[in-house]
């Protein structure tokens, strides 16, 4: 019963976070989508023919499941976010706040909607870049799953960095030397395999590498780590993450006092 009243309770607040990226889709779906299919022309002309990571697999190939999901990461953080951030600057979070929606609403409201964002821009990405390569899918549940769990992992940060910024310029530095970094150093342009020792060792202290390799097994049946490991550090970094940001929900962090 719980359950079913914290959905019921979290529709509306869900049904406004996806109304306000979809009322500026052109900003938030469409330049996303244009920023990867550039990514794409880019790097896929000029490295096609030098670099050759699985085999039978294009370079062009293997770097459109990396764009999809490091499209669908950034842009769920970048919704959960920016719109706390936007309601604690303009002062409109005071009107959710008088609402009886519980903390376990308020996070199935922002991080569904993050989670829908993530999902329409890295499938704008994918449909763009078919008339360039088709990856195929191989074993299409392993994408699923890791696109729903970077989705709600991405979100659920998002909230907490939404929670924690009082001014842009904080978010700025959340997005730029955080997440920024640790999603173009998880293995989108390339397979860890070539990189130096350290920086192979590095790579796998990242849990995007493992949202980014486990995602590209959905496509390509191949992978650069198990996709069961990768499904143990994803899980256990969004059920983390999510705990966390609902821990401070419930407390009010920045938002009540």
């Amino acid at each position: 019963m719980s359950v079913l009243k914290t959905l019921e309770g979290a529709r509306p607040l869900f049904y406004k976070e996806v109304l306000r990226f979809w009322k500026v889709s052109f900003q938030t779906v469409g330049a996303p989508i244009l920023t990867a299919v550039l990514y794409l022309l880019i790097f896929g002309h000029v490295l096609e023919d030098h670099v050759h990571v699985f085999k039978d697999v294009s370079y062009t190939r293997f770097l459109i499941p990396g764009l999809v999901m490091m499209s669908l990461l950034q842009n769920a953080f970048a919704n959960t976010s920016s719109s706390l951030i936007q309601s604690k600057i303009t002062g409109n979070l005071v009107f959710i706040l008088l609402t009886p929606l519980s903390h376990r609403a308020w996070f199935v409201a922002y991080v569904g909607a993050s989670l829908v964002r993530g999902l329409v821009v890295g499938g704008g990405v994918l449909l763009a870049t078919l008339w360039f390569a088709v990856p195929g899918l191989a074993e299409p549940w392993w994408a699923v799953i890791f696109a729903v769990l970077g989705g709600v992992l991405l979100g659920s940060l998002g909230l907490i960095a939404g929670l924690w910024a009082d001014k842009f310029d904080q978010m700025a530095v959340f997005q730029n030397f955080i997440i920024v970094p640790m999603t173009f150093l998880s293995g989108v342009f390339y397979s860890v395999h070539s990189l130096p020792p350290f920086w192979h060792t590095v790579s796998h202290l990242n849990p995007f590498f493992y949202l980014i390799d486990g995602f590209r097994r959905g496509f390509f049946g191949v992978s650069d780590v198990s996709p069961w490991l990768s499904l143990s550090v994803v899980l256990s970094a969004t059920v983390l993450v999510s705990a966390w940001s609902l821990h401070l929900l419930k407390s009010g962090y920045k938002i009540r006092h």
